[in-house]
């Protein structure tokens, strides 16, 4: 819990009474790795803060499974469409290591809003991080070949290709688990 208190006191210092009142609410999960966060079909009822772990977010496409993002340490964890509609998700979330969640519900969060209008600014810086994250990413990866997909994500993320199983993270980058294999290692496929 402490871990998601700093991390907002990072963005904007919170009043004591505010930082109390999260203290109050904020519930604690842990999920095994394979667990599922939440199932397409479901409404996203919770906002997560991931303390320890990493998640992979992937929707359903034919029969594939396609990964839209995976979500670490220090990361916010909800299905955006499902989380802030409060409609079905077209996507599950499911842990790829053992992890730990700090959350609150969403009338939770509705309720901080209204009683403190300051926790409004916090929440927009947050948006705004993650929008331009979003965006970054998408360009990143929009109109690019198979190679600089992959140094995109060499430097923006490196972190996630040395935990993302090879399927998952060839999904995300668009490409065959072979083709990112012979990109990691062109020795190899010479």
């Amino acid at each position: 819990m402490k871990m998601i208190l700093d991390y907002l006191e990072a963005i904007e210092p919170m009043e004591e009474r505010l930082r109390h009142h999260f203290q109050d609410i904020l519930q604690f999960k842990t999920l095994k790795k394979g667990q599922f966060l939440l199932r397409a079909g479901h409404v996203c009822r919770h906002i997560y803060f991931i303390e320890k772990g990493l998640l992979h977010c992937f929707y359903a496409r034919d029969l594939d499974q396609v990964s839209a993002w995976f979500m670490k340490e220090g990361d916010i964890a909800i299905s955006l469409q499902s989380f802030f509609q409060q409609k079905t998700s077209y996507e599950s979330i499911q842990a790829l290591e053992d992890t730990e969640l700090s959350y609150i519900t969403y009338g939770e969060l509705q309720f901080i809003y209204r009683i403190y209008p300051e926790f409004n600014f916090t929440a927009r810086l947050i948006t705004e991080r993650y929008y331009v994250e979003w965006e970054t990413r998408l360009m990143g990866m929009r109109k690019k070949k198979a190679k600089e997909r992959y140094d995109f994500m060499v430097t923006h993320y490196p972190e996630l290709l040395k935990r993302v199983p090879a399927k998952f993270m060839a999904s995300l980058i668009g490409m065959t688990e072979v083709t990112l294999s012979n990109i990691k290692n062109p020795k190899k496929s010479s």
